[in-house]
Parts: C-alpha cells; sequence; structure tokens
C-alpha cells in the first residue's frame, strides 16, 4: 500500500484515499458487492457486473497457495440479486469470462474461490478471453510486481448489445471490455486505461490504450474517485508509455 504519508505533499487529509482508491463513484441502479479481495459494482438489471475492483499487491501476485482446479461458475446466492445461472453459458458460444482475474488471488482459497460466482462473470468470446484480454492480465500482474501495487478497475461495457443475449436468463453478451489501471511512481500517480471488443480478432493491449479520462467519458463512471482532484486531473488525463512500457 502506498504510504499515506506521501499524500501530505499535495495537501490532502490521508483518509481520503485509505484503502478504497480503487472504488469507482457510486451510480444509480449499481450496488456494491463486498467479497474477500474485490468489491463489485452489480447491475441487476444486466445480471452483470458493471465494474469490479481490486489492488493487487506484488505480494500477492507471488504467492501461489491456492489452486483452481475444480472450481466453476456458480450463483451468489448470499448476494440477494439476480444472476445468471451455469446453464445460460451451456452451448451458447461464449465463454464464462472472468472480471476479476482467478489468477489474481491465488494468495487465498476463499478469494479464489469468490472469483467464481457469476457476479463476476461475463460472456466473453473463447479467443479474446484466452489471448487478447490474458495478454493484458498478464501484464497487470507485472506491473502489481515492477511498482509493489496496482488499483485496478474492470469490467463490460454493454454498448449496443450486438450479439444479442444468452440463456432464459437473457444475459447481455458485452459489445466490450474495460480495465483501468493505476499505480504510485514514487512522487505521483500514474494510470492507464484500455477497452477491447469482444471479437476473435487479435488485439494487442497496446494498441487498445487510452486515457482514464476517456474511459470515464465513454462509461459515464467516475474511476479512482477517492483521489483528491488536483492529483486525479493529472493522473488520469495522460498515459505515460514510458512508465507502463507500451
Amino acid at each position: 500500500m502506498t504510504p499515506l504519508c506521501l499524500l501530505l505533499f499535495f495537501g490532502c487529509v490521508s483518509a481520503q484515499v485509505g484503502g478504497e482508491l480503487e472504488l469507482p463513484g457510486a451510480k444509480p441502479g449499481i450496488s456494491v458487492i463486498e467479497y474477500s479481495g474485490f468489491k463489485v459494482g452489480y447491475d441487476s438489471h444486466a445480471k452483470l457486473p458493471a465494474w469490479v475492483a481490486y489492488e493487487l499487491t506484488d505480494s500477492e501476485v507471488k504467492s501461489k497457495v491456492a489452486d483452481r482446479s475444480g472450481l466453476q461458475f456458480q450463483p451468489d446466492y448470499d448476494a440477494g440479486v439476480p444472476q445468471a445461472e451455469d446453464r445460460d453459458y451451456r452451448r451458447s458460444g461464449w465463454t464464462r469470462g472472468h472480471m476479476a482475474p482467478a489468477a489474481d488471488f491465488r494468495w487465498d482459497a476463499d478469494a479464489l474461490q469468490e472469483t467464481f460466482q457469476f457476479t463476476n462473470c461475463c460472456p466473453q468470446i473463447e479467443y479474446m478471453n484466452n489471448f487478447s484480454w490474458a495478454a493484458l492480465e498478464n501484464r497487470v500482474r507485472d506491473w502489481a510486481v515492477e511498482y509493489g501495487s496496482v488499483y485496478v478497475v474492470t469490467g463490460p461495457i454493454l454498448g449496443d448489445i450486438v450479439n444479442g443475449y444468452i440463456g432464459l436468463n437473457r444475459i447481455p453478451v458485452p459489445d466490450a471490455f474495460y480495465k483501468a489501471v493505476m499505480a504510485w511512481d514514487g512522487r505521483t500517480y500514474k494510470s492507464a486505461a484500455f477497452v477491447m471488443h469482444n471479437t476473435d480478432l487479435p488485439q494487442p493491449y497496446d494498441e487498445c490504450s487510452m486515457t482514464v479520462d476517456d474511459l470515464e467519458e465513454l462509461l459515464g463512471l467516475d474511476l479512482f474517485q477517492a483521489l483528491p482532484d488536483e492529483m486525479e486531473s493529472v493522473a488520469e488525463s495522460v498515459v505515460d508509455r514510458r512508465f507502463w512500457g507500451i
């Protein structure tokens, strides 16, 4: 976790950031579900997560104590929200795509199991899930190791729902997916955002990058809203490609 004393340089109250820098601002119709290692902003109408947010640390990436073998997606009955079921995905042509990646939560068996809830799942085309999106997820883990921790917000972009709906629960297939990351460079925060279309075409993540400001405009959502305004305006307005190595 970034030492809070570093924020005093900006005349901020440390409690403004705390441990929830990654949480987006509130939005009507979105309820927050808390898990061991991540939080979900859940859209009950779409029966999909609108966003998933968490901090990923160097030690969490390096810890491999839990194994995903045998784990399968299931509804989170304790959440009290309408959700997809496994039968919605069967023979649909779409894979069960993690928003909070299972590989980010191998540091704890319970945290890993919680990523296999349908509150953390979206329909993704197989190639994107296994290649383009997976490459970006791997790069986020690299950044967590390189910078000690990263803050991540990720989720679907429903768009026009050009691929329709799946299953009896009519789960919309998102047009695209986004991921925003924030890290401390020793002096200030740096951010980058990425959008990938839900297609089977190759999408190198460096070619899918944009500023967090541009992503926020696209989503109508205030990401990293705990950042004080004077830091947010700088951190979210530019992608430092040298810092991110893209």
